[in-house]
């Protein structure tokens, strides 16, 4: 090697690759490395130009500066190291790995038995040792230089209690936009676009909530049955953007730009993150970073120390209690807030996240980090609150700052439209908040991210057009996805040209929907519930790269052309209404601080007593929300049959009607209701505001 070609010792902190504006530092933690070797690849990934072996080992960190290195390099990383199993330890050096602090890939990941530690089908399975170079087959890390100009981006920082969440999928939401380029389509860029953000607007979504955006990879059975990891729950690099989201490789400036666009808009993005496991798999799976740096010290291992301690169902979980472990979350997260500007996280799993192991702890290690972290304190923190361990539903646990996904809300509101009976008491608590679960330890009603459905299971139409699932096009006999829908089908499975039935289940929509947008806490819609999306009954269509996962951009269907109006109704109903937006919960307070009241009527405008909570036939029931100056009533019928409902005096004025799921009616001004009951239809909602407001 020549003499200017000679590594630099250069500094063991930041981790990762980065460039100075004169040269690169390489720094790679590894505990029990025994050596580190940094190869370079040439502009197209297909040959190793250059073997480095990173000079010097600090603090368990192995680093060196390359001045001649520039933006755009091509690396990757083979370490030594013992391979032994039985003592937790993976090294092959034979095996190309992805830096754990990459901020960009070149080229996709092809599977090939190359891949593996091991000899696949050898008789001694994972104890056994594979020689050949996986390079060929491997994704390749990209330096980069971080220079962005953000110009005048200012986050919207919209309070939790306006939040309106809107879950979505970068490809899905743009795939079948007519107005963008084919090349733009299923991109940052084209969530970007104006249609797009216009599309966003005029729903009046305050968030946008992206399925995993993090450089992930397609289970290797997938691929071999012709699909795709559609989700991307499957996360290969913690700091790089999916390479299939860009229009140009490498080019992490296309997601900044996204943001900067969004923001111009008023709406946050919100990234659903998977911290709680890696691609890698279990003992069986692929050797693709950590695996290969450092098992041992990034994964919980049983105390058979060859097997994985798995609590999140896909083969390991990372080990938040190493401190190296969670540095490299820490960091992810923060590097995504303050370089590329970034609003919140959704933590997929989070109950594997916050486990001592064994027991779930809301003081633990990494739960810790977050709430007292200066960065991350200040953005939007929510957990899916259940991984798949021991006790791992964890709903209400987590601690002050977090929000959390309230499937009980989703399942209680599916329930109750659905005419189970029992439900009443539990969807009063949902509709308030659940302040039972949530109220405790200083959280607010916003700490329940409400939902009706989400990317995992049925759309809104499907919940009301399917009793079961069907997702044979999944490939596993449709053995995969829940059994436990909660979903009526309105008297025909699927498709009908029953007009009866297609009444019934608009009017269901509409009555779930009401029941979300209008309940206390943070509602959250699924993409494409405005526009009728239908998965054809698959409730778990995480491989599914087709349209029907894809926003419907075409022009609306007659059957369909009210609901989106109507959802945008509902939503600006509840904007216009501080009393839909409560930062505290409705009832007693003892210092006299919030004057918001509210109280459950009978169909004769008489308070619900012990026995009518308790009757599991009460399936009707009012909801009378005052405070001075501003009052609203939500009338709900979930019976078969019509009612009579006496109208409470209103404070000051009379009543309007605001909402009639019936009729398809979401209006800020509505007609004035002066009589002194109005007859509610069956599995109705109606929603009055006092003219005295």
């Amino acid at each position: 090697m020549s003499e200017d070609r000679i590594p630099l010792a250069g500094s063991d902190a930041p981790l990762g690759a980065t460039w100075d504006g004169s040269g690169v530092n390489f720094a790679l933690f590894s505990a029990h490395a025994t050596k580190v070797e940094l190869c370079l690849f040439e502009p197209k990934g297909r040959r190793e130009t250059d073997r480095i072996e990173l000079p010097e080992n600090t603090h368990q960190v192995w680093h060196g500066y390359l001045p001649w290195v520039r933006p755009g390099q091509l690396y990757g990383y083979r370490v030594h190291g013992p391979y032994a199993p039985d003592a937790g330890h993976r090294f092959n050096p034979h095996k190309l790995l992805i830096d754990p602090y990459a901020r960009a890939l070149h080229g996709n990941l092809r599977w090939h038995d190359a891949l593996f530690g091991y000899r696949v089908g050898h008789r001694d399975g994972d104890l056994s040792f594979d020689r050949r170079d996986s390079a060929f087959v491997m994704p390749k890390c990209v330096v980069v230089d971080p220079a962005h100009t953000w110009g005048n981006d200012i986050r919207p920082a919209h309070p939790w209690p306006e939040t309106v969440i809107y879950e979505a999928h970068v490809k899905g939401i743009s795939a079948r936009n007519p107005a963008l380029p084919e090349q733009m389509r299923g991109t940052f860029e084209g969530l970007a676009a104006p249609s797009t953000i216009a599309h966003l607007k005029r729903l009046g979504i305050t968030a946008v909530e992206l399925l995993p955006i993090h450089a992930f990879v397609d289970d290797r059975d997938l691929v071999e049955r012709g699909l795709t990891n559609y989700w991307g729950y499957n996360t290969l690099a913690f700091f790089a953007p999916a390479p299939r989201y860009l229009t140009q490789e490498g080019d992490i400036g296309e997601f900044k730009l996204m943001v900067r666009r969004l923001h111009e808009a008023g709406i946050e993005v919100i990234l659903d993150v998977v911290y709680n496991h890696t691609a890698e798999g279990n003992q069986m799976g692929p050797t693709l970073s950590l695996r290969g740096i450092d098992n041992a010290s990034y994964y919980i291992l049983g105390d058979d120390r060859r097997y994985y301690y798995d609590t999140t169902g896909c083969g390991n979980t990372l080990d938040m209690r190493h401190s190296r472990a969670l540095q490299l979350v820490m960091d992810s997260l923060r590097y995504w807030v303050e370089d590329c500007h970034v609003d919140g996280f959704r933590f997929d799993l989070a109950t594997a996240l916050g486990r001592e192991r064994e027991a779930f702890d809301e003081h633990s290690v990494f739960l810790e980090s977050t709430r007292q972290d200066p960065v991350l304190n200040k953005v939007k923190l929510i957990a899916e609150p259940w991984d798949v361990g021991p006790d791992g539903y964890q709903l209400g646990n987590f601690p002050p700052g977090w929000a959390e996904w309230n499937g009980h809300f989703r399942d209680t509101v599916r329930a109750f439209w659905r005419g189970d009976e029992g439900m009443a008491a539990a969807l009063a608590d949902g509709l308030m908040g659940s302040a039972a679960l949530f109220e405790k330890a200083g959280r607010r009603p916003w700490a329940s991210v409400n939902f009706i459905t989400a990317h995992d299971g049925f759309t809104l139409t499907d919940l009301v057009s399917y009793n079961d699932k069907h997702n044979d096009e999944n490939g596993e006999d449709n053995q995969d996805g829940t059994d436990n829908n909660l979903s009526w089908n309105c008297g025909a499975e699927g498709p009908t040209d029953d007009p009866d039935i297609q009444r019934l289940r608009d009017r269901q929509r509409r009555n779930l929907m009401a029941t979300l947008i209008l309940a206390q806490g943070t509602p959250m819609i699924l993409m494409g519930d405005e526009r009728g999306r239908s998965q054809h009954g698959n409730n778990n269509a995480y491989c599914q790269d087709v349209e029907f996962n894809w926003l419907d951009w075409a022009p609306d269907h007659p059957d369909r052309a009210g609901f989106e109006p109507f959802l945008r109704g509902l939503i600006a109903i509840r904007r216009a209404h501080r009393l839909l937006q409560s930062d505290k919960f409705f009832h007693e307070d003892p210092y006299g601080r919030f004057p918001g009241r509210a109280q459950w009527l009978r169909p004769d405008s008489e308070e619900l007593d012990a026995q009518d909570w308790d009757n599991p036939g009460t399936r009707a029931l009012g909801l009378f929300l005052s405070q001075p100056g501003e009052a609203l009533l939500a009338l709900l019928n979930a019976s078969d049959g019509a009612l009579d409902f006496t109208l409470p005096e209103p404070p000051g004025g009379g009543w309007r009607l605001l909402v009639d799921t019936g009729r398809g009616f979401a209006a800020r001004r509505g007609k004035p209701c002066d009589a002194a009951s109005v007859s509610i239809e069956a599995r109705t909602v109606l929603m009055l505001e006092s003219t005295g407001r």
